[in-house]
């Protein structure tokens, strides 16, 4: 995944290879159109309006009108967001190779529009990557006039226009993008609900070395193989559970629950409350716990503030620790380091700004950052939840629903990766991965059944089989 400076790197560098800049730009309208054929054909039939901007993004629009000619489409209009005279570079060069009988006129576009054509499909190459700022003039007109077609299909070119710059943005259908999906389309404010279905081709650009931001997708598979048939509870890990302080039982009872239903042989819980709840769970006292034979420690759920007992686990625990709610707040503000991969640290983005110091400007270099220095598995929880290892990489989860944002889903996910990492500790990110991922969509589920309004954090344990049967 490549940030806008990256994928300018990345062109300048195929560009230094002897590839030239319209070369790349045929190769963007020619997989922009592969698509349209794989999703609209015959296009022959389509109604087509291309908004283009003066620029490059513009230019790759400005191709895929004269490439469209080649499939007789007839109604195709092409709408500029600037006058003619104003581009200049390959995006001039494109420009002059279109017949003007294709170019819509600025004069004729408001009156057209309020005929409300029977347009199709809406191609938006108005602002590729790297613009700053929120749009303006004639491109945020025409931004807000994709509105006017309320029955056609929007396919953006690279990147939805606006998005990320805090104004208006073009709601995308479909957006195709090239050589590597951008950051911006899972991290930019209103990415999930403007890019559409993300098509990522290849136009013959040099491969850059990975900035070590990934999606973390469905590839979980290794981590739900079958038992073997002779398999015991003792075969999948012992989970305990620190915390469920008096009238805060519910979180540690929940996070137990959670770390059973993800498949651990055994759950403790420091809380005699929680087998009122869940007989199936195990109970010591959270004055008079015993480490020995435990194979994952979460720390916090319904704790309390309890620097001590905290910083006591943290420095005799010998297996992989998660420290969730108050397990984060024990350590805020200390110089705490942890064991790389064996310390797990859980943070909503306020458990994140404390354990900072201050709220972080930007998420992922913040998160990446952190765990690089403190030497931790990071997960920060929120929409588009991160996952950043301690070696510079970082995932970016792609499920979740707002229907979460309730009381316990934390816990939950806590009870859900001790759980997973409890029946395969030799293979920690895959399993810390896989929890955030099913977690968001057993909370996708939820919602469509119950509602966003009606879903509450034990509720995603119920679609938890759901969620796992996508992945097997």
């Amino acid at each position: 995944m490549l940030s806008a400076e990256e994928m300018r790197a990345v062109d300048q560098r195929t560009i230094e290879d002897g590839v030239a800049g319209i070369a790349l730009m045929e190769n963007a309208a020619h997989r922009v159109v592969e698509e349209l054929v794989r999703e609209f054909a015959p296009l022959n039939t389509q109604n087509i309006v291309i908004l283009c901007g003066k620029g490059n993004n513009g230019g790759d629009g400005l191709a895929i009108a004269r490439i469209l000619r080649e499939y007789a489409v007839d109604q195709l209009r092409v709408v500029l967001a600037a006058d003619p005279s104003e581009y200049s570079g390959d995006a001039k060069t494109n420009l002059d190779r279109l017949p003007e009988a294709r170019i819509y006129p600025e004069r004729q576009v408001q009156s057209k529009l309020r005929e409300r054509l029977a347009v199709t499909i809406v191609i938006d190459a108005l602002l590729g990557t790297g613009v700053k700022g929120a749009p303006t003039g004639r491109v945020a007109e025409l931004i807000a006039a994709t509105r006017e077609f309320p029955l056609a299909k929007i396919v953006a070119v690279d990147l939805p226009s606006g998005l990320g710059g805090g104004g208006d943005v073009v709601r995308a259908d479909i957006t195709v993008t090239f050589t590597a999906p951008k950051l911006d389309h899972y991290l930019a404010d209103g990415a999930q609900g403007h890019v559409g279905r993300l098509v990522v081709s290849q136009i013959g650009c040099r491969p850059l070395e990975s900035s070590g931001v990934m999606v973390s997708d469905t590839e979980f598979l290794p981590l739900f193989a079958p038992r073997k048939r002779d398999g015991h509870k003792g075969d999948y890990g012992h989970v305990l559970v620190i915390g469920g302080a008096p009238g805060k039982s519910g979180a540690a009872t929940m996070a137990g629950l959670a770390a059973l239903r993800m498949g651990a042989g055994l759950a403790t819980v420091t809380s005699c409350e929680a087998t009122l709840t869940v007989p199936e769970l195990m109970t010591e006292s959270l004055d008079d716990f015993t480490l020995e034979r435990k194979t994952v420690l979460a720390v916090g759920p319904g704790l309390g503030v309890n620097r001590p007992l905290v910083e006591g686990i943290l420095r005799d625990a010998t297996v992989p620790v998660i420290l969730d709610a108050d397990g984060l707040n024990a350590i805020a503000g200390t110089d705490f380091r942890g064991r790389g991969l064996q310390t797990i640290l859980t943070p909503h983005p306020g458990e994140m700004a404390r354990l900072l110091g201050h709220a972080p400007a930007d998420r992922l270099t913040a998160a990446r950052a952190f765990a690089q220095e403190r030497n931790v598995l990071l997960v920060l929880k929120g929409h588009r939840t991160l996952i950043a290892a301690p070696d510079g990489n970082v995932w970016i989860n792609t499920t979740g629903s707002p229907a979460m944002a309730t009381g316990g889903t934390g816990d939950i996910l806590t009870g859900m990766i001790a759980g997973l990492i409890a029946q395969d500790p030799e293979n920690i990110l895959l399993a810390v991965r896989a929890a955030v991922w099913l977690h968001g969509r057993s909370g996708e589920l939820g919602a469509a059944e119950l509602t966003e309004q009606c879903l509450i954090a034990t509720d995603l344990l119920k679609y938890l089989p759901k969620a796992i049967r996508e992945i097997v």
